[in-house]
């Protein structure tokens, strides 16, 4: 039977089935957009009734107040380069690893698999107490690498490569090595090109993760200067919520949320790449 979406392409879909789409998609939509719109209004406009936001006018003041926060800025760009250095090492590290589970072979592979995926079952509040014990006695806190390091810990990230990368044939290594490639030359020059999509696809995951991540940057970040925005904005909300208004926290949620919708635009193509070689598999 023919899926939804290969009734879209081939333009077979029904009215009922569009008007049931377009219905989901509203549905989907309706929490941003509304939003958007108490993001651009007047928080004296909001104190009456919330109602007041489907109705102009509309303002910028929201967003102008967010800069006029001093250190809005540097929280942004601690967020950017905790995430992006997460990003990078956690596709670095999955990469190697997931080629060594999937392509390679040594003693006690299996077992070593299976500790990594019993990573998957414990969650980070378990370790919370050593890890921040670990981390102060490195006097890593308020510093970046104090940041990114836990983050880089990636059990899913491990399997999801392993996983991809057991579906690519093994006759290409082979042939490689005919040739005289090195594992290295192999895994650089032959999988590492082949396994883009699952590689944006992680690197889209692992980036909304670090950038969304609260809770250990409260707790290791306790200079205002090394927030990430997460932590930032929520501080600014305790201190300011009663004061600045609805319009205001909107504003702060919309800003936060920009960086991911960038990002899941750009990757956008090579994470359906890759879920759909996945479901293959």
């Amino acid at each position: 039977m023919p899926t939804v979406a290969a009734n879209i392409r081939r333009g077979r879909l029904t009215p009922l089935g569009w008007g049931g789409l377009i219905f989901g998609a509203l549905i989907m939509v309706a929490p941003l957009l509304w939003t958007l719109l108490l993001s651009l209004k007047n928080n004296s406009e909001l104190v009456g009734h919330s109602g007041a936001a489907l109705h102009g006018p509309y303002t910028f003041e929201n967003y102008v107040a967010i800069f006029g926060n001093s250190l809005t800025t540097r929280w942004l760009l601690n967020s950017a380069i905790v995430a992006l250095g997460q990003t990078a090492g956690v596709l670095i590290l999955a990469s190697l690893a997931g080629y060594a589970f999937a392509r390679l072979e040594f003693p006690f592979r299996r077992t070593l698999f299976v500790i990594v995926l019993l990573g998957l079952a414990v969650p980070s509040q378990a370790v919370i107490l050593p890890q921040h014990e670990l981390f102060a006695w490195l006097h890593l806190h308020n510093s970046y690498p104090g940041l990114i390091l836990p983050g880089l810990v990636a059990p899913f990230g491990v399997f999801f490569m392993t996983t991809y990368m057991r579906g690519i044939p093994r006759e290409l290594d082979e042939a490689a090595m005919l040739d005289g490639a090195s594992r290295w030359t192999i895994f650089w020059k032959v999988i590492v090109p082949l396994t883009i999509p699952a590689q944006s696809t992680l690197a889209v995951f692992t980036f909304l993760g670090a950038w969304n991540d609260y809770w250990w940057p409260l707790i290791s970040a306790t200079r205002s200067d090394m927030y990430t925005l997460t932590v930032g904005l929520a501080a600014a909300q305790m201190n300011y919520a009663q004061t600045s208004g609805l319009g205001y926290l909107m504003a702060q949620a919309v800003f936060a949320s920009i960086p991911i919708f960038i990002v899941y635009i750009v990757f956008q193509k090579q994470i359906v790449r890759a879920m759909a070689g996945a479901a293959l598999q």
